[in-house]
């Protein structure tokens, strides 16, 4: 009987101890999951951690990325060339695009107008489609060349003349040719129109010619939208233009056996061209930072595609 219970505890003891192994077991098992599910999620969140401070580093770089412009304000008033309008109201568009906290203000009165308001303070930039004269430069003008630009020669679309030397353009002007018909044209009596006394692009058309005083003009006119106009709209009319102004509207002449393009005006081979000028009382770095900012853009890669869309010849 004894023997019997001893064998009894011994399989009981058996029992239990086997029990505990199995608990032992499960319990293990079901605690596994839960620390792999705590290990991955302090993964995920350092992962998050690290693209949250990614993101906020980013954000500021952008932040000091923008300050540049956001942070300068005021406003810059140019006046000057008609010839200019197109560029100026590009550059006027464009620029406070990019800077926000500046206004940009364009009066079109020409070139002569612009640089004696640029003298007397009514405004920052006097903007001239010719070289300045030694007179504006004693006062305190500074010639800052901002593109380069032909000058072409226009007549109306019925016109059958095709290429002028710039012997016969000068002689057209000076009255000393007066018929199409001189010159490989019809019979047909030419209308000389040009712009009036004062404006840049008439002073650098004379000056090139060696005509300066010496024009014989039917029509003096005030902007070259106005030349263009009469020119189209009138039979034998002769007329010079800013390049990048040219439409089908008119009929262009080569002059030497040149047309006036970018390459040609770029090689040198097409003689009427000239600066355009954006010309500021004192240097540039004498400015406001407004005026300096518009400046430092217009030399960007930015700003001299502004330059190329309107036609015109950036200056490197």
């Amino acid at each position: 009987m004894k023997k019997s219970k001893k064998v009894l505890v011994t399989v009981l003891a058996m029992v239990m101890a086997a029990g505990a192994m199995t608990g032992c077991s499960n319990s293990s098992s079901s605690a596994q999951p839960e620390q792999n599910a705590a290990a991955q999620q302090s993964s995920e969140n350092q992962n998050a951690a690290a693209e949250n401070k990614e993101n906020q580093s980013t954000a500021a770089d952008n932040t000091e990325n923008q300050g540049g412009s956001e942070a300068i304000s005021g406003s810059i008033a140019m006046a000057g060339s008609t010839s200019m309008e197109k560029l100026a109201n590009a550059v006027a568009e464009e620029f406070q695009a990019a800077y926000t906290g500046v206004t940009v203000t364009a009066e079109f009165n020409g070139s002569s107008a612009g640089i004696e308001a640029l003298l007397n303070g009514s405004v920052d930039i006097g903007n001239s489609s010719r070289s300045l004269s030694d007179d504006e430069k004693a006062a305190g003008a500074v010639e800052n060349i901002v593109a380069i630009d032909g000058i072409a020669v226009v007549t109306d679309t019925s016109n059958t003349a095709a290429d002028l030397t710039k012997e016969q353009l000068a002689q057209i002007y000076t009255g000393e040719i007066q018929n199409w018909s001189e010159v490989g044209g019809a019979d047909e009596a030419i209308v000389v129109v040009g712009r009036e006394s004062g404006s840049g692009t008439r002073d650098a058309f004379e000056e090139i010619l060696g005509v300066k005083d010496e024009c014989q003009y039917a029509n003096e006119l005030d902007s070259t939208g106005a030349v263009m106009a009469k020119v189209a709209s009138t039979a034998g009319a002769i007329g010079y233009v800013s390049l990048d102004v040219l439409d089908d509207s008119v009929k262009t002449l080569s002059l030497d056996g040149v047309e006036p393009t970018v390459d040609t005006i770029k090689e040198g081979s097409y003689f009427l061209q000239r600066p355009f000028v954006m010309a500021t009382k004192g240097e540039i770095s004498e400015q406001n930072e407004a005026v300096q900012a518009l400046f430092s853009w217009i030399q960007s890669d930015e700003g001299k595609a502004v330059v190329n869309s309107v036609g015109l010849i950036t200056v490197d």
